[in-house]
């Protein structure tokens, strides 16, 4: 059996994208090239890695396997670019860090602009999904720092730590039936056009599952890939009122025609948490992450 470590980091990026096209895209590798080498592991072992379907791809029970250990391998040699970085320049490590929506969008960018300008020799990993999803990636050992709302019930084994605080907001144009309001119930905007997030984004999701526990749906005329500003900027033509983070709703309303109104909703204020499955068991890089972050809460 001989793979190598192209071959496992790919075997875990088409898992954990599920479809072997995106898994190839996170492997910086041409969708020819990935399919080559996935047939030729599949070849070597006598068994299919992924079952192939319409809408993706799922592991097989051999492809469980093969994850299962691909992952503490590549594990492994974090851990080894960590201990060798201390001791020999241009050693390059990577931090695998899962978020959710707010936290991705107004909170991490900067925080990871200075830790990436004070650690040259590491890359980070940035994907957003819902928090739920986080804490499970998190348990099983899919990412290594996960940013998720306190809403979500972390796993008991693993370690959290305050981050930031994140408050959601309805924004209008200055001229709409609900800018006299300052505080509104989510139920009670329901019945307006909105300016959403794209499929898939976890804030989004969040929205809409809270919409469908009351029996309702958001009327969503329009749904922009995850910036909050863009969905603002739109809200102020009159479009739709959409639902974003406070922070950026005031640095948004200083230059635009819109209002924020606070959700009174109680899972509308949410404080957000770093978790990890083990904190000293984090290679040296990602430690050093986690605590970059510690420090600016």
């Amino acid at each position: 059996m001989r793979f190598d470590l192209v071959d496992l980091r790919l075997v875990v990026h088409i898992a954990e994208a599920g479809s072997i096209t995106h898994g190839a895209n996170r492997s910086a590798m041409a969708l020819a090239s990935a399919s080559e080498r996935l047939h030729a592991m599949e070849a070597t072992l006598g068994a299919a890695l992924f079952d192939r379907k319409r809408r993706g791809v799922e592991p097989t029970a051999a492809g469980a396997t093969v994850i299962q250990h691909a992952r503490l391998v590549l594990q492994q040699i974090e851990h080894l670019r960590g201990d060798l970085g201390q001791h020999a320049r241009g050693i390059r490590g990577r931090v695998r860090l899962a978020s959710n929506t707010a936290a991705a969008l107004e909170f991490l960018p900067s925080a990871l602009a200075s830790y990436l300008l004070s650690h040259p020799t590491i890359d980070v990993d940035l994907c957003e999904r819902p928090s739920g999803d986080i804490v499970r990636a998190i348990a099983r050992g899919e990412a290594d720092i996960g940013i998720v709302a306190d809403a979500v019930d972390a796993a008991a084994e693993l370690e959290t730590f305050p981050f930031a605080k994140d408050r959601l907001v309805v924004v209008v144009p200055n001229r709409h039936a609900l800018a006299k309001h300052r505080k509104i119930a989510f139920r009670d905007v329901l019945a307006y056009d909105f300016v959403g997030l794209a499929p898939g984004s976890a804030l989004q999701d969040h929205l809409d599952d809270h919409a469908a526990r009351m029996g309702r749906r958001m009327r969503l005329r329009l749904r922009l890939p995850g910036d909050f500003d863009a969905i603002c900027r739109v809200v102020a033509t009159g479009v739709g009122i959409a639902v974003v983070s406070r922070t950026a709703a005031l640095r948004c309303r200083t230059t635009m025609a819109i209002r924020s109104i606070s959700l009174v909703d109680p899972w509308a204020l949410r404080h957000l948490r770093i978790c990890v499955r083990s904190l000293s068991a984090l290679p040296i890089h990602a430690r050093a992450l986690v605590e970059h972050l510690r420090a600016l809460c």
